[in-house]
């Protein structure tokens, strides 16, 4: 997907020094971002998920609440990255014929959006998943994150393809 025409790197000063976004002077309005993302097993791992006959319990509620931890601490894992309040985030994950579908969902009422913990969420829910399964499928992959929606905010609305 192409960058949006004349968009500039928004952590970079002109002198080519990165810095924290001033928002200070932004609304606080209504955002909400959801992300997407696979890990992918095989049929006999994800019927050991089913069946919830792994060895370290419900892997599933473990993911979930690593991913809700995980978009709480988004801005002290990545640079640059606002400490916001989060008014909700769920985390869900879903058995499928592939491997297990994650996908989170966070809002906020503030001055900058919540892409990152969106895309945090996931990517901690499926690395959970990844450390409590591995004893069975070393060879899992987590694929696809990616954000699929996002709304408020002055760019708007955006949704994936």
């Amino acid at each position: 997907m192409p960058a949006k025409k004349g968009a500039a790197l928004t952590h970079v000063d002109a002198r080519g020094v990165m810095r924290m976004v001033d928002v200070g002077e932004k609304p606080a309005t209504k955002r909400r971002a959801v992300a997407r993302g696979s890990l992918r097993l095989s049929p006999s791992t994800i019927a050991l998920v089913r069946q919830r006959k792994t060895k370290k319990g419900d892997v599933l509620a473990a993911a979930r609440l690593a991913g809700i931890m995980a978009a709480k601490r988004t801005s002290e894992l990545i640079p640059l990255c606002h400490p916001l309040a989060l008014t909700r985030v769920t985390v869900e994950c879903v058995p499928q014929s592939h491997g297990i579908a994650i996908e989170a969902a966070v809002e906020t009422v503030g001055p900058t959006g919540v892409e990152m913990e969106a895309l945090t969420a996931v990517t901690v829910a499926g690395l959970t998943l990844y450390d409590m399964l591995k004893a069975v499928e070393r060879g899992a992959r987590l694929t696809d994150v990616r954000l699929v929606e996002k709304t408020g905010g002055a760019s708007g609305t955006y949704r994936s393809r």
